[in-house]
């Protein structure tokens, strides 16, 4: 099977012009066929402060109330989805941005009550539309995805971007040799999140059970490298995470945690 590039950027990345387009000039450059999701950043909490929107965050999850999902709508969808698509062009990468909507591509449902926490218009996905996204692809076409689903009853979600990478990977491993490259302001999985240099080279199920029992890997990567485990588990043939700017080595091996199944 052919390879296919499902790379997700997201962190402190996306606030950064500067990172974002040398990110973005080596996700061009990559040869092959390629998919590109994006989170949100830090733009839609300074929107929503701006027009006097009030945040609710519990456990790093932003609560979408009704106003809170038109503001993030207009930022994930539009604004940073469309200065990706228009990046990309300048650097000779042909490129469509797609939110979930589009084209049917990501079905979603309303979250359920989760420990008695309503996370208001928040996605969790159903369904990914393969015959939508092979269709681009095959056109060498880089597609950009944002955040946001819809649930086919006219009811957009915002939905965790990592989710999104990590149900496109799977949906489309029976299509293509996925690899799965999470990218974000860090180097990989770290012995010591202060210390940018602990590199965690690869880490498998015992491996990773351990080092969550020692309290090693800190919060906000458990549920990446859940959604790792779970896309190998599903026919994704690597999963890779690490810094955004260190791209080219992320593919090559060369940089990054390795996520593997044994």
């Amino acid at each position: 099977m052919e390879k296919l590039y499902v790379i997700k950027i997201g962190g402190n990345i996306i606030d950064d012009e500067q990172k974002l387009s040398s990110f973005l000039q080596s996700f061009a450059s990559i040869q092959g066929k390629k998919i590109l999701i994006h989170g949100g950043g830090k733009l839609a909490t300074k929107l929503a402060a701006t027009l006097g929107v009030e945040q609710q965050m519990v456990e790093g999850r932003r609560i979408t109330d009704a106003e809170t999902l038109k503001i993030v709508t207009m930022v994930y969808a539009g604004y940073i989805n469309k200065n990706i698509v228009a990046q990309l062009q300048a650097n000779n990468c042909n490129a469509i941005g797609l939110c979930g909507a589009d084209g049917n591509v990501i079905k979603a449902h309303k979250r359920p009550l989760k420990n008695g926490i309503d996370y208001g218009f928040v996605g969790d996905v159903d369904a990914v539309n393969t015959t939508v996204l092979q269709s681009l692809i095959e056109q060498n076409i880089a597609v950009v995805v944002a955040p946001i689903t819809h649930n086919a009853n006219g009811q957009l979600l915002n939905t965790n971007a990592d989710t999104i990478a990590q149900e496109t990977a799977k949906a489309l491993s029976s299509l293509y040799c996925v690899e799965l490259i999470y990218s974000f302001e860090k180097s990989g999985v770290l012995m010591n999140a202060e210390d940018d240099t602990s590199v965690i080279s690869s880490i498998n199920p015992v491996s990773y059970t351990q080092l969550r029992e020692k309290n090693i890997i800190f919060a906000g990567m458990i549920p990446k490298l859940d959604n790792a485990f779970a896309a190998l588990q599903s026919g994704v043939s690597k999963v890779i995470i690490g810094k955004a700017e260190e791209l080219h080595s992320l593919i090559n091996g060369s940089a990054g945690t390795s996520i593997v199944h044994e």
